[in-house]
């Protein structure tokens, strides 16, 4: 399993939240979520448990979603 394969399956959400943790704990901007993925949360997409994160998980097999950048 790769990385992203991995953050969706933990939760795209939940490793915002953690970015948040870290960011308000260390006070280093370098733990920030990136954009990419600030903007997948808000759209909806938390990974598997949603259905769509950096992969589509509609058909029998997970599918990488074109990001379109």
């Amino acid at each position: 399993m790769g990385p992203l394969r991995l953050a969706d399956f933990v939760g795209l959400d939940t490793l915002g939240a953690i970015a948040d943790v870290m960011v308000d704990a260390y006070a280093e901007e370098r733990f920030a979520a990136p954009d990419t993925l600030k903007k997948m949360v808000a759209a909806g997409d938390f990974g598997r448990k949603s259905g769509r994160g950096f992969y589509d998980y509609s058909g029998d097999k997970p599918v990488p979603v074109d990001s379109g950048s």
